[in-house]
C-alpha cells in the first residue's frame, strides 16, 4: 500500500527500491530488479491514463471562441447578376467633305469636346475665291435684270404711244370719211367737181390705211413688251442660279471649318496639321464617342425572360453597374432596351441599360458587373453568407442557445444578395448564429462570444476573413 502511495505522489525510484528491499528482504537480488521494473512500468501507465482522463474532462469544459450575429428580418431585392460591356451612347466618325491642306487642329486627342466646338480648319482660299466669283456673277445678272426691266418699261411706253397714234388716226380717218361722204353728195348735186370729191375720198382712204398701220405698230410694241418681259425672267432666273451657286460656295467654304457634331470624347487623331486632306476619305479624321449618357449591354438566360416581362410591366427596372476593382458606390441606371429576339446559339437575350455617367466612371469597351433589380421581397430572414455551412445532410448553421451551447440547425436558403443570404426555412428572427469559428464546433459545444470589430461592414469583412483563414488552417 505504501508503495502505491509513494508512486502516486511521485516518490523517486531509488527510494521505492529501498522500501521494497526492506519489505521483501527475502527476495533474491537477481529477481528484485525485475519486480522493481514491473512496478515502475505499471505506475507510469496509471499516471498516463489518469493524465489523459483529466485532459478529456478539461477539453469538454473548454469554451470555443466564436463570432455571432443575429438573424434579422428585412426587405431584400430580387436581382439578376450578369457581366456587361460598356458601349458609347453614340459614335460619330468625322470626315472632311472638301479636300485641301489641314491648316489647324483645335483639340487634343482624348479630350472631351462639346457640340459645336471647332475641331479642324482646312485651307479655304480656293473656296473663298469661288464664293467671290459667284457673287460677281450674281451682280452681273442683277444688272441685266434691271436692263431688261427698263426695256419692258420702254416697250410699254411704245405700246401706249402706238395706241395714242391709233386713236388720233382713227379720229382723223373718221373725219375724212365724213368729208368724203359729204363731198360725194355735193358731187351728185353738181355743186363740186369730181376732182374735188375724189381728193376727199383719197384722204379718207389714206387715213384708214394709217389707222391700220398704227394698229400693227401697237401689236409690234406689245410683242416688244413680251420680249422684254422674257428677258427680265431670264435675267431673274440667272440671278436665282447665281444665288444657288453662292449658297453652294458658302456651304463648301463652311466645310473648311469642321465642328464637333456631338458632345463626347475624341479618339486617336489620324492626321496632323500640315497634311493634305482628301474629301470623303475612307478613314475618318477623328472619332467622337458620346459617353454621357452611356449604354451597358448584357445578356440574361431565356428562362428568365418571363420574370423580366412580368416585373418590367410595372415600370422601368433599376440596373446597377460597377467596374471590377472599383471601390466606389454602384452606378445607378435603368433598363431601356430588350432585344426583339433570342440568340439561338447561346440561349440568351440581350438587354441594354442607360446610365447618366456624369462622373465618367464608365468607359466604352469596359467590362462591368451588372445587377438588374426585378422587385423587392419583404419580411425575409437574412444572415451573413459566411454563417451558412454545407454538410452531408445539406446546408446548416450553428445556432447559439441561451446556455451558450450550439445547435447545428438545418436550413433552406434562398437568394444571396451581396454578403447576405435569405433563409426560407429553419431560422426565426432574433436567433443568434455563428459567423466565424464554425470549424472548431460540434453540436452541444460551449462557446465564448467574441465581439465584432469596428462598424457593421467592417465586422462582416473581418468575419469573412477569419472564416477564410479557418478554412485554410483546417485544410
Amino acid at each position: 500500500m505504501r508503495c502505491f502511495i509513494s508512486i502516486k505522489t511521485k516518490t523517486p525510484v531509488f527510494l521505492v527500491t529501498q522500501i521494497i528491499s526492506r519489505l521483501f528482504g527475502l527476495i533474491p537480488r537477481g529477481r528484485l530488479w525485475l519486480v522493481i521494473l514491473g512496478l515502475t512500468y505499471l505506475c507510469s501507465a496509471c499516471n498516463a491514463s489518469e493524465a489523459q482522463s483529466s485532459g478529456k474532462q478539461a477539453g469538454k469544459k473548454r469554451a470555443v471562441p466564436v463570432v455571432v450575429t443575429t438573424a434579422t428580418q428585412k426587405t431584400i431585392p430580387i436581382q439578376l447578376s450578369a457581366t456587361g460591356t460598356v458601349e458609347a451612347y453614340s459614335t460619330v466618325s468625322v470626315k472632311s467633305q472638301v479636300g485641301g491642306q489641314l491648316t489647324g487642329v483645335y483639340f487634343q486627342q482624348g479630350q472631351n469636346v462639346k457640340k459645336g466646338d471647332l475641331l479642324f480648319k482646312i485651307d479655304s482660299r480656293s473656296l473663298e475665291a469661288a464664293l467671290m466669283q459667284a457673287n460677281a456673277a450674281k451682280a452681273k445678272d442683277l444688272a441685266q435684270v434691271k436692263q431688261a426691266q427698263a426695256n419692258v418699261t420702254k416697250a410699254i411706253a411704245q405700246v401706249n404711244q402706238a395706241k395714242a397714234n391709233v386713236a388720233k388716226d382713227v379720229a382723223q380717218a373718221t373725219n375724212a370719211d365724213v368729208q368724203a361722204k359729204r363731198y360725194n353728195s355735193l358731187l351728185k348735186e353738181g355743186a363740186i367737181s369730181k376732182e374735188q370729191a375724189d381728193q376727199y375720198q383719197t384722204t379718207a382712204d389714206a387715213q384708214r390705211a394709217t389707222v391700220n398701220a398704227d394698229r400693227n405698230g401697237v401689236a409690234d410694241a406689245q410683242a416688244a413688251v413680251a420680249a422684254a418681259q422674257a428677258d427680265v425672267q431670264n435675267a431673274q432666273a440667272a440671278v436665282v442660279a447665281d444665288e444657288a451657286a453662292i449658297a453652294n460656295a458658302k456651304i463648301q467654304l463652311s466645310y473648311s471649318s469642321i465642328y464637333s457634331p456631338i458632345t463626347g470624347r475624341t479618339g486617336s487623331l489620324k492626321l496632323n496639321q500640315g497634311n493634305l486632306v482628301e474629301a470623303n476619305a475612307t478613314d475618318p479624321l477623328i472619332t467622337i464617342s458620346q459617353i454621357r449618357p452611356i449604354y451597358v449591354t448584357f445578356s440574361i438566360p431565356q428562362r428568365l425572360l418571363p420574370d423580366l416581362k412580368k416585373y418590367s410591366a410595372n415600370g422601368k427596372l433599376e440596373v446597377s453597374a460597377i467596374p471590377p476593382k472599383d471601390t466606389g458606390r454602384p452606378i445607378r441606371g435603368e433598363l431601356t432596351f430588350v432585344d426583339s429576339g433570342l440568340n439561338t446559339q447561346t440561349g440568351t437575350i440581350q438587354l441594354k441599360a442607360t446610365f447618366s455617367n456624369t462622373d465618367e466612371r464608365l468607359v466604352p469597351g469596359q467590362f462591368v458587373n451588372v445587377v438588374l433589380k426585378l422587385t423587392e421581397e419583404r419580411n425575409v430572414i437574412t444572415v451573413p453568407s459566411q454563417a451558412v455551412q454545407t454538410g452531408q445532410q445539406g446546408q446548416f448553421v450553428f445556432v447559439v442557445k441561451p446556455d451558450k451551447t450550439v445547435e447545428m440547425r438545418p436550413i433552406t436558403v434562398g437568394d444571396t444578395i451581396g454578403n447576405q443570404t435569405a433563409i426560407k426555412q429553419g431560422l426565426q428572427p432574433g436567433e443568434q448564429i455563428v459567423t466565424d469559428g464554425q470549424f472548431n464546433l460540434v453540436p452541444g459545444a460551449t462557446v465564448q462570444v467574441k465581439p465584432e470589430v469596428g462598424s457593421t461592414g467592417a465586422g462582416r469583412q473581418k468575419g469573412r476573413g477569419e472564416g477564410e483563414q479557418g478554412e485554410n488552417n483546417n485544410s
